[in-house]
């Protein structure tokens, strides 16, 4: 099982931030041995960061493919070009962000004690995501594309780790939309 993150706050070429997830979803799907497995709901949150990104809409998809992981994330970063323009600023507002959030289980970029520093997040692929497991805007969807998924290197589910950090306001989920 391959997990996506889903997210916009734009609205862009495809239309609306959930209109664009929504074609995302069937660019993602159109790729060669590609099939969607399980899609969360679409939730509206808080954005996070110092780019003033202001509230997402945020999805996650369980897929299969053919493709490997760096194949995948090109292609990933092919439809978040054609979907629309990105903030200069990191963390800012975006048309379109996606992101692997696991491959398989695979393991990549993460140091031997699971501990991440600035330089492993900002690589080019790190395995599972870096920061998923602080993010409320991709729990609530994971726990709903993938119920039994557990994270490969801290060995909680979803709704362990969401249940750690439900009570903080960054990232959070306002409501389904």
């Amino acid at each position: 099982m391959i997990l996506i993150a889903l997210g916009s706050n734009c609205s862009g070429a495809w239309g609306s931030p959930r209109a664009t997830l929504e074609r995302a979803v069937s660019e993602i799907a159109k790729g060669s041995g590609t099939r969607i497995l399980r899609r969360s709901r679409y939730y509206e949150t808080d954005g996070v960061g110092s780019g003033q990104p202001g509230v997402f809409v945020n999805s996650v998809v369980s897929i299969e493919t053919h493709c490997g992981p760096e194949t995948l994330l090109r292609r990933l970063k092919q439809i978040e070009r054609t979907a629309g323009p990105r903030s200069a600023r990191r963390w800012g507002p975006r048309t379109l962000d996606l992101d692997i959030l696991d491959y398989r289980g695979r393991i990549l970029g993460w140091p031997e004690k699971g501990r991440l520093n600035d330089a492993a997040i900002r690589s080019a692929l790190v395995l599972p995501h870096p920061l998923l497991h602080e993010r409320h805007f991709v729990l609530v969807p994971l726990i709903d594309a993938a119920p039994g998924w557990r994270h490969p290197v801290l060995h909680r589910t979803a709704s362990e780790l969401w249940s750690r950090m439900r009570h903080e306001r960054k990232g959070r989920v306002i409501n389904e939309v």
